[in-house]
């Protein structure tokens, strides 16, 4: 007992986290006897609901990868499952077995760093839960809500809920995504300031829990569980429905982009609109370098002769800022949206002659990113390699940010000729986050999501956008700024438990509790030291 009085309580729960490591491990060493492989065992596995284990090399091939497309991990499998308690009954397979295995669930394996990924072990093809079923339903008993399933698109999700003049509050930039992908990790985006991440606008999952039980929780039955698997990065439990938050959808948007050349006019102007009771519906803002307009996906707003006047602009000052806005109208309130929005803009300190503003379809605005996507993939420009680095900054640090990353390691890099893709960066308020949720952000009030989001063509283009996202890292951790990885991609103990803080003690217990043999989302690499072993970068 005095001993472990006299250890620190980091040493402590890098303690837990050896002995807890070691106890998952033990069970697949010392066997001298030859072992089935794990295809052998897999194709005695029955299901309930006909799932299918596949062994296919396509298929396997395909599971090996993400959209990152810079780390690759083969598994021993594919499940595409036909229902819920065919998951549970796979991951309770593999918790009952001695020799268990990892287990991933892949959405749209829209990971950047390998973390849907599960070498050696399971991928279950989530899509396939799609298949034959109906899997979104829209309920308005006193609040209205739609039931989706962890595996549908949120593309989808609003599709369905349209039909009723009904919407989700809180989106990601980009909606061919899925529920059970984002909620996994928060789920941000420029409504974030206003409604809070998608994490914060759930009432109810469904999940299959690392013991391969089914679990229905909320804040109101299984909390733990409930506010452990929202933002837990898959840690505890794999998401198979969601209940969902709605609102009524608008019809129409008023969009408008505003251009600065002094980064504190632009960031104050940030904090300003977030602030405004019953003012915007979106505000986001980016970093527009000398030729980052003509490889970017977001450049389809302006006409060729704005992008001109914005280079031109860029060039003499090194950058430009972007401040995005939206307000969302209907019929019925198109008369006063002018007004609406000069009393908002109308003190902002944006660049004069630098207002573009367009009106378009709630649903075009929602999925402005499909646009550009397409025309990447048309342009051979979106099945690259994407080096993102997304990271949440204080507001306190924001200015010694932008002058040690955007004024000078983005500025002087070579890399912003090559590259595609925007460099986000937009306030958000802290109180609009559950706290109790596995997510985590900085300690103040209002922070930035800084999303540097490009990609180059090649292997060398891969390796300088690398190179530039550890110097901004290295940077941060030089300069004191108390930042947190969102979408975090770490290798250590560690650097997991420095990112978690005061919460690492508690998300190391919930893991102990829900996946106590450290089966689920082994990409992570948070609970497991032989993910290594079965990938390559």
């Amino acid at each position: 007992m005095a001993v472990l009085c006299s250890v620190s309580s980091s040493s402590f729960s890098l303690l837990v986290v050896v002995v807890f490591l070691v106890g998952s491990l033990l069970s697949i060493v010392g066997h001298h006897k030859p072992v089935p492989s794990l295809a052998e065992r897999l194709d005695s596995l029955r299901f309930a609901d006909s799932s299918v284990i596949s062994f296919d090399p396509a298929e396997l091939d395909r599971a090996s990868g993400d959209f990152g497309m810079i780390v690759r991990a083969a598994p021993a499998a594919v499940m595409h499952p036909a229902s819920e308690r065919d998951v549970a009954e796979l991951v309770k397979f593999s918790h009952a077995a001695a020799r268990p295995f990892h287990i991933a669930a892949r959405g749209r394996g829209h990971s950047v760093r390998g973390q849907a990924l599960a070498g050696g072990g399971v991928v279950v093809e989530m899509a396939a839960l799609r298949k034959g079923r109906e899997r979104i339903k829209v309920t308005c008993p006193v609040e209205c809500y739609v039931d989706a399933g962890g595996e549908q698109l949120w593309a989808d999700v609003l599709a369905e809920t349209l039909k009723h003049g009904l919407a989700p509050r809180s989106w990601t930039d980009y909606l061919y995504l899925t529920v059970g992908g984002t909620l996994s990790n928060a789920g941000i985006s420029g409504q974030s300031f206003l409604h809070g991440p998608q994490i914060s606008n759930v009432h109810e999952l469904e999940v299959v829990t690392g013991k391969g039980e089914i679990v229905t929780c909320s804040e109101q039955q299984e909390a733990d569980l409930f506010l452990a698997v929202l933002g837990g990065l898959g840690q505890f439990g794999i998401i198979t429905r969601a209940r969902i938050a709605l609102e009524p959808a608008p019809q129409m948007v008023r969009w408008v982009r505003l251009i600065y050349t002094d980064f504190k006019a632009f960031s104050h102007d940030q904090e300003r609109l977030i602030s405004v009771i019953e003012g915007l519906n979106y505000v986001e803002g980016s970093v527009i370098m000398a030729n980052s307009l003509i490889n970017n996906w977001r450049s389809s707003f302006y006409l060729e002769e704005d992008i001109k006047r914005i280079k031109e602009l860029s060039e003499e000052h090194g950058a430009v800022y972007c401040l995005e806005v939206a307000k969302y109208y209907d019929h019925a309130t198109a008369n006063s949206i002018n007004e609406a929005i000069q009393l908002l803009l109308g003190d902002l300190r944006f660049e004069p002659g630098f207002q573009f503003k367009t009106d378009v379809a709630y649903v075009s605005f929602l999925n402005r990113v499909r646009e550009g996507e397409v025309k990447l993939q048309s342009r051979g420009l979106w099945d690259v390699p994407h080096p993102w680095l997304n990271i949440l900054v204080p507001r306190s640090r924001i200015v010694d940010f932008d002058q040690g990353v955007f004024k000078s390691i983005l500025k002087h890099s070579s890399s912003n000729n090559n590259s595609v893709g925007p460099i986000l960066i937009y306030a958000t308020n802290r109180d609009k986050w559950n706290q109790r949720t596995s997510a985590v952000i900085p300690d103040e009030q209002v922070f930035y999501s800084v999303g540097i989001l490009r990609s180059g063509s090649g292997d060398d283009d891969r390796k300088d956008l690398e190179q530039q996202n550890k110097e901004i890292l290295d940077f941060c951790d030089q300069a004191g700024i108390n930042y947190k990885q969102y979408l975090p991609h770490y290798t250590g103990t560690s650097d997991w438990m420095k990112h978690f803080g005061a919460k690492w003690s508690l998300f190391v217990e919930r893991k102990m509790r829900y996946d106590p043999r450290a089966l689920l989302s082994p990409g992570q690499q948070i609970f497991t030291s032989s993910y290594s072993q079965n990938s390559s970068l």
